[in-house]
């Protein structure tokens, strides 16, 4: 197994790179930059996604020539060549890409163009909104899908498998940011009741509060946003879990293990759980970076939590290239290790997997 670990881990690197290189490049291609932005800025006006920066996307006008930028007219040269100074567009694209490279792999990740703030210190400050989002909802997520597929499960073509699953079926089919919308008319003052804060992660007067009381102000205010999220988002995985038992339960091994006279609890916890659990197992790195990064975004937005989702759609519309490819950094980094973190517990859960030799 260690060798194995060691073979990934290597992997990483590459892949990590591969994945900086494809979206650097598509991303000095699009139109809009910061460099437009601050210029659309200089002129009092707005800048366009769809703005044209320069005939290659990324090179710099020349010394001698006026400027390629589209709305600079008007503008001085010298002011025009310190903005490409100031964002590092004055050097070849090879070299930026080297230099960020460089200086993230020891997690420098530079200063955000527009917020004057430590790309890092950004981060940091947003971390605690998508870790209490995505922590918590894929944990309840988990509970209740995993238990509720196996019940259905073993209760195939029941009333209970029919009831359940028409639920299941709205929860899949409605979008986590409209039972959002749903719960705040519901329970947080938007129609109905006022039970629940409409925005926030804590309130105000959080600092003053005692521990317990803190604890309490913190999970109220996770109340909706994580009911949002768990609606939208256990669906899926309990039809995963139904499906995964179902083809257990009628393999040959289960006979025999009948055969011999277990009881069906032992039959299923002691035999089919570990079995069917696996492919469980394999989706839970893409569904925890999935509500931590990107599925959360709406949740924020709707109950105004400044989170990394917010963060990472803020710095695109704004072009804001130190935040984009940090966060995407980071994003990728901890897919990776995740994903290595999986292959492990599937050696946990069932020692008859051995990847050293490819072998079950």
């Amino acid at each position: 197994m260690l060798k194995y670990i060691a073979k990934r881990l290597a992997l990483i690197i590459p892949t990590l790179f591969g994945i900086m290189c494809l979206n650097f490049l598509i991303v000095q291609m699009a139109p809009g930059g910061p460099v437009e932005q601050m210029i659309a800025k200089a002129k009092g006006q707005g800048v366009s996604a769809t703005s044209t920066i320069t005939s290659s996307g990324d090179a710099a006008p020349t010394a001698t020539s006026k400027s390629d930028y589209k709305g600079a007219q008007g503008l001085d040269e010298d002011f025009i060549k310190q903005l490409e100074k100031e964002f590092g567009f004055d050097k070849p694209l090879h070299i930026r890409f080297a230099k960020m490279m460089k200086n993230y792999i020891t997690f420098d990740f530079g200063t955000s163009y527009f917020k004057d703030k430590k790309v890092i210190t950004l981060i940091k400050e947003k971390l605690p909104v998508s870790i209490s989002l995505g922590l918590w909802s894929t944990l309840i997520i988990y509970l209740i899908s995993i238990p509720l597929g196996i019940k259905k499960a073993v209760r195939d073509g029941s009333k209970f498998d029919i009831y359940s699953s028409g639920a299941i079926f709205v929860g899949y089919a409605i979008p986590g940011f409209l039972f959002a919308i749903m719960l705040i008319v519901l329970f947080a003052g938007g129609r109905y009741f006022q039970i629940f804060p409409l925005r926030g992660l804590v309130s105000d007067n959080f600092s003053d509060m005692s521990w317990h009381k803190q604890a309490l102000d913190y999970m109220w205010h996770m109340v909706l946003p994580i009911a949002s999220l768990v609606i939208g988002g256990f669906a899926g995985l309990t039809m995963l879990v139904k499906n995964s038992f179902i083809e257990e339960l009628h393999k040959d091994y289960v006979r025999t293990a009948r055969a011999k006279g277990l009881s069906e609890k032992q039959v299923l916890y002691k035999h089919v759980f570990r079995n069917a659990m696996l492919i469980v197992i394999a989706g839970f790195p893409a569904a925890f970076v999935s509500i931590l990064f990107t599925g959360a975004l709406l949740t924020e937005v709707i109950f105004s939590l400044d989170g990394l989702g917010l963060l990472g759609f803020e710095s695109a519309i704004n072009r804001d290239y130190s935040v984009m490819f940090a966060t995407l950094y980071i994003f990728t980094l901890l897919g990776l290790v995740l994903n290595l973190i999986s292959d492990i517990m599937y050696t946990l859960i069932d020692p008859r997997i051995n990847f050293d030799s490819n072998k079950v």
